[in-house]
């Protein structure tokens, strides 16, 4: 004990530093060893919130995909015009967004429960008009000498009319502008009411088209 005395007196203030200089290095690397790394958690959170945006921007996407069908309602109706609805829809929501139809409207041989297609023009005709009867459902049959079904003058785009032998651009954009002001065509010798269309035109292609 007097030994250890006499150590102390000679070297106290050399053994109380080194003390203070262990319980300073143990205290730092306990806190080395619990105190999380600053960039783990932020770059968690930045990955997350990346993926979160990348789903909201892929369910916009998603939202944006055509559900909708526009519709063109002419004739005996309250307020003709152009129409958007659901895909799925069926003539009679049409009619009805249209303001319902006029007394007059002969709504005999109109379908209402038919599904609305993209771009469709659908006309109600009044009582007494001379309407043509609708094709029935299925593809129409097929020219025995070109091999190809007649193009429907009321439902065509400008792509198929353009497959029609004569007609070019140009004409095209004329059968669909008449239909845009007139409705349906209700005979193919109707074309002969459109601007560039004769009789021998007609004539030629009558075979290659249809109401």
């Amino acid at each position: 004990m007097e030994k250890f005395k006499e150590l102390w007196a000679l070297y106290r203030y050399q053994i109380i530093a080194g003390t203070v200089a262990l319980l300073a290095a143990i205290a730092l690397l306990a806190y080395r060893t619990v105190k999380p790394a600053p960039s783990a958690e932020p770059a968690s959170l930045s990955s997350a919130a990346s993926s979160a945006l990348v789903n909201s921007d892929a369910s916009t996407v998603s939202n944006r995909s055509p559900t909708r069908v526009c519709v063109d309602v002419k004739g005996a109706v309250q307020k003709p015009g152009v129409y958007y609805f659901k895909r799925g829809a069926r003539i009679q929501e049409a009619i009805r967004a249209a303001g319902g139809a006029l007394p007059n409207a002969a709504m005999k041989d109109v379908n209402l429960a038919k599904e609305l297609a993209d771009q469709q023009i659908i006309y109600i005709p009044a009582e007494g008009e001379q309407v043509a009867n609708q094709a029935p459902a299925g593809p129409a049959a097929a020219d025995p000498v070109t091999g190809k079904a007649p193009v429907n003058l009321n439902t065509a785009t400008k792509e198929q009319l353009c497959q029609i032998t004569g007609i070019g651009d140009k004409k095209a954009d004329l059968i669909l502008e008449y239909r845009q002001q007139h409705g349906q065509f209700k005979t193919v010798d109707e074309l002969m009411q459109v601007s560039g269309f004769g009789e021998k035109t007609v004539a030629k292609i009558k075979e290659q088209v249809a109401v």
